[in-house]
């Protein structure tokens, strides 16, 4: 147990200092960053060889945080606490309180809060969202192996791997837009 600790001690301080981190999540691994912080956000669009026009979901911690993201109604907010934490991204419109790096020209945030421990932790001691994008390559697969992720990047890669091995399989998350009248799902 102490050497996880001492890993997840190590991630905070480098997505502190703008740095980049391939993590296991409740779907696949990721890339997390400070969403605030620019710099971290172009490495990630860099490492993934991501057009800047698409959009990088964000991890938070909570419903309260999500509204601090987000403009969310009460029936949105029903909604969020059946499937949070969770496997599904919502798409919600978004306020102006994040770098507009991260929506291309979108006006929508997509949004989730993991049902892992160790996303929980991090975003716990960090306070602040984190970017949840899938660690892979535009366009490939995303991967539940630990292998087959690091392969992707060549020299392009993250400040620092946490090696959870090998994940259960799993598909990135369900997206569902909640910014029309009606549900849309746009992944599953």
């Amino acid at each position: 147990m102490r050497k996880k600790r001492l890993k997840i001690n190590e991630a905070v301080k480098i997505i502190r200092q703008g740095g980049v981190v391939i993590c296991p999540t409740d779907t696949v691994y990721g890339l997390l960053a400070d969403t605030n912080n620019e710099n971290a956000i172009r490495k990630i669009f860099k490492i993934k060889k991501r057009s800047k026009g698409k959009p990088i979901p964000i991890f938070v911690k909570d419903i309260e945080m999500a509204k601090e993201l987000a403009f969310i109604d009460k029936k949105q907010e029903k909604f969020l606490k059946m499937v949070w934490p969770g496997k599904v991204t919502v798409v919600l419109k978004r306020k102006n309180v994040l770098p507009r790096i991260l929506f291309g020209n979108k006006k929508t945030i997509g949004l989730r809060i993991p049902d892992y421990k160790l996303i929980s932790l991090l975003l716990k001691k960090l306070n602040y969202p984190l970017t949840g994008t899938s660690a892979n390559i535009s366009g490939k697969p995303a991967s539940t192996k630990i292998k087959e992720v690091l392969k992707q990047f060549g020299k392009e890669k993250a400040d620092l791997v946490l090696n959870y091995g090998d994940l259960k399989f799993s598909l990135p998350s369900i997206v569902i837009d909640l910014t029309g009248r009606n549900i849309k799902i746009l992944r599953i």
